[in-house]
């Protein structure tokens, strides 16, 4: 953990785009705090901010850059029981997730993010469970060829898992180097930044469950909020937005009964509906000053009813 305690500050992605989303809401979760670049812009257009990060790093920077004034500060994933209750409690009006991993923290070479030469192998966003290391080296090759082929689009899934189990063999994983050299023998010597970036991104979202966790606490997220309050989600992966996208659009049909049902016996009507179809995504001047905005989509979805009548069976 770095003890700098005045990091360089980054622009939030799509910072424009997501105050638009919440710019007549009064009480706000970021369920993903980071640098706290939204966290501020929130706060600074007059609302109450509940700011949360499993990251105890993240806490503790922003926190000294922001101060308290109208922000709540807590530790833990947006996934977490106990976090989904306090965002229930806290009644908010706007919810945003910013996934993925904080520039912050990719530039802090022994938060294990990185793929530049002689990182530890950990790309854990807070400071428990197995790190990166630890599972590549114990993973079966099922389990490896998933992660592979599900978050990282790798054709070449199953030859790399087989590398990676047939290398750990020798000597165990524990750099990034390691992970490099086996990419490099499936991928072959034009292997690059690209599919490095990629498949260290796999690994990640393995690491820390967060396909998972993400299409566990959407439905939680949503009934949390008073009506007609939004949920916005910046995604930068395929897997990360697909399940934003099959959840909003679901929750937008007004009938989910299975095809063929002779009789409607489901909610009967859509939930809410998404704000922009399709997402938002970032202007070129916005890529060009800060590149790895590149793949981040922005989506929101605005409920509509009453409380109660939003409620489904989870």
């Amino acid at each position: 953990m770095t003890s700098d305690p005045a990091p360089r500050f980054h622009q939030p992605v799509l910072r424009a785009g997501v105050l638009d989303a919440a710019r007549d809401a009064r009480r706000i979760v970021d369920g993903t705090l980071g640098d706290g670049g939204h966290t501020g812009a929130f706060r600074d257009a007059g609302a109450q901010v509940l700011a949360i990060d499993r990251d105890p790093d993240a806490i503790r920077v922003a926190g000294a850059r922001l101060g308290a004034e109208r922000i709540q500060y807590l530790r833990g994933s947006f996934s977490d029981p106990e976090v989904l209750e306090a965002i229930e409690q806290f009644q908010p009006d706007f919810i945003l997730l910013d996934l993925g991993v904080s520039s912050r923290q990719l530039d802090q070479a022994e938060r294990g993010f990185t793929f530049r030469p002689g990182a530890r192998l950990d790309m854990r966003m807070g400071d428990t469970g197995p790190g990166a290391a630890e599972l590549l080296n114990r993973a079966p090759v099922e389990e490896l060829t998933r992660w592979f082929r599900d978050f990282g689009d790798e054709r070449r899934s199953r030859r790399l898992a087989a590398e990676i189990v047939r290398r750990r063999c020798r000597v165990p994983f524990a750099t990034s180097d390691d992970l490099v050299n086996a990419i490099r023998a499936v991928l072959g010597p034009r292997a690059g930044p690209e599919d490095f970036a990629r498949l260290f991104q796999a690994v990640r979202i393995a690491v820390n469950h967060e396909l998972e966790g993400l299409e566990e606490a959407l439905p939680r997220l949503r009934d949390a909020l008073t009506d007609r309050g939004s949920v916005a989600v910046i995604s930068y992966h395929s897997g990360e937005d697909r399940v934003v996208k099959h959840a909003f659009r679901e929750w937008s049909r007004s009938c989910v009964c299975p095809k063929g049902s002779p009789v409607c016996t489901c909610r009967g009507r859509p939930l809410g509906r998404e704000v922009v179809r399709g997402g938002v995504v970032p202007s070129r001047e916005e890529i060009a000053a800060n590149p790895r905005a590149r793949s981040a989509r922005l989506r929101v979805f605005r409920v509509e009813g009453e409380a109660e009548g939003r409620k489904v069976p989870r």
